[in-house]
């Protein structure tokens, strides 16, 4: 059985560039007689706030985004990722590299600004009292490549593109990339939909999985939503909130708003996300992000 989900953090409103997603990842999975879950990225306890995520809840039943099963929240699975990290005991090491002192050792990339880590903590035989240090991960100097539905073939080479990353933070908060894989395994997903800004961190959380024995989901990256600057929509972007256009717009028109950026429609109008179902279609999907001016807010 195909299992997608959406899995916003609760750190502000949803906006336009979140119903993207999680209309995507809908579609994909509803298409197939699927299961759809929704899960709460709220890891950092100094950014999430309880009441963007109900708030996230209530726009995904208002959009006719209806989920199956509980919804699943990180905050109260940290002994499951601590299990997991337990496992990788012979692959990690600690690390008390600050930014600034990483940034030093490692220019940005110019490309796209990422930081790889040189591995100036790997061998150093440091205990984790003391100083507070982070967890990280040794990566092979190979190549990880998998298939995207909409980017196509996909090879990362991890210890240029990242280097040894962290799996839990110096102040004991564990990091994204293992606690969506652990969360993901266990929930037996097996397709992710999501923005291709996060599409070179599936090498790192395809690593993961390989570590850990679990059987990966399938990859499907799509377009971001960006403004005039060409910059991607943000929880800054409080014009396109989607609290602020409730007020002006039907669930209906902002679906078919969405789904015509997208090529799944020829004109903007009104639709449910049930209506659009038998239209959707991964071909159709385009490579190119999507600027504000698509759309006739």
């Amino acid at each position: 059985m195909c299992v997608g989900r959406f899995a916003p953090s609760p750190t502000g409103e949803m906006h336009l560039g979140n119903v993207l997603a999680a209309l995507l990842s809908w579609l994909s999975v509803k298409q197939q007689g699927g299961e759809w879950r929704v899960r709460i990225e709220n890891l950092d306890p100094q950014r999430s706030r309880q009441e963007f995520a109900v708030q996230i809840l209530r726009d995904l039943e208002w959009l006719g985004l209806s989920w199956d099963g509980e919804v699943l929240y990180q905050s109260q699975r940290a002994e499951i990722y601590q299990h997991y990290l337990h496992q990788l005991a012979d692959m990690t090491y600690p690390c008390t590299c600050t930014r600034n002192e990483i940034l030093a050792a490692q220019a940005p990339h110019e490309s796209d600004g990422r930081i790889v880590y040189p591995g100036t903590c790997r061998g150093k035989q440091l205990t984790i009292s003391g100083k507070p240090a982070a967890i990280r991960l040794i990566v092979p100097g190979e190549v990880i490549e998998f298939e995207d539905r909409v980017y196509g073939r996909q090879a990362v080479n991890l210890a240029t593109h990242c280097g040894d990353y962290i799996l839990r933070r110096s102040d004991g908060v564990f990091a994204y990339q293992l606690a969506v894989v652990v969360d993901d395994a266990l929930s037996g997903v097996t397709e992710i939909v999501r923005g291709r800004d996060l599409l070179l961190s599936a090498a790192q959380q395809l690593y993961l999985y390989r570590l850990l024995n679990f059987t990966p989901p399938t990859y499907s990256h799509h377009p971001l939503l960006v403004n005039e600057q060409g910059q991607r929509l943000c929880k800054r972007d409080k014009s396109l909130a989607l609290s602020a256009m409730r007020h002006t717009h039907s669930s209906q028109e902002i679906i078919g708003l969405l789904a015509h950026s997208i090529g799944l429609t020829p004109a903007p109008t009104p639709i449910t996300p049930e209506q659009l179902l038998p239209l959707f279609m991964w071909t159709n999907i385009p490579k190119n992000d999507v600027t504000m001016s698509a759309f006739e807010c």
